[in-house]
């Protein structure tokens, strides 16, 4: 029987719950959960873990992924392999730059858990970014998404990202 996998998302707009599903469609096994309705018994369930959000301000996580941080943090990770997709303004807040990407990955490395499906920086215009892999400046911890300036790229980019995922589970 094949494992199912956890998706936890966050969004205040509805952009980041809108390109979930098109993320979800890609898997027959996968258990979504918004972010405020999850608890840390949830992330137990499942060995391969999705993780969605957009970055705020400057450098913010999304509000609910903001309030759930603290817990988030007190998650053991380890075994599990998990991806991470993020959206941003690359213009707008070019130093900030999917920061909640990096945010949540350092956690997950940090409770034991292994970040799959890194992805270039290569073709995007921002600044600075905690999401750039500190070891492998050439990646971001995950796929990064830019809806306000590059909407007509998200389609092609995640899905490249899911085969990326694919490929690591």
């Amino acid at each position: 029987m094949e494992k199912k996998i956890g998706l936890f998302f966050g969004s205040d707009t509805g952009i980041t719950e809108e390109l979930t599903h098109d993320i979800v469609e890609a898997f027959d096994n996968i258990v979504v959960k918004e972010i405020s309705e999850a608890t840390v018994s949830d992330f137990q369930l499942y060995d391969t873990i999705i993780l969605g959000l957009s970055t705020w301000y400057d450098g913010d996580l999304q509000s609910d992924w903001e309030a759930f941080f603290e817990e988030f943090k007190n998650i053991d990770f380890t075994g599990k392999k998990v991806a991470i997709y993020g959206l941003g303004d690359q213009i707008g807040y070019a130093e900030y730059f999917i920061d909640g990407v990096g945010i949540l990955a350092e956690v997950i490395l940090q409770n034991g858990g292994e970040v799959v499906a890194k992805w270039p920086v290569e073709g995007y215009r921002h600044t600075e970014s905690k999401a750039i892999i500190p070891n492998d400046e050439e990646y971001f911890y995950g796929l990064a998404l830019d809806n306000d300036n590059e909407s007509n790229l998200n389609e092609e980019r995640i899905n490249s990202w899911l085969q990326l995922v694919k490929d690591a589970i």
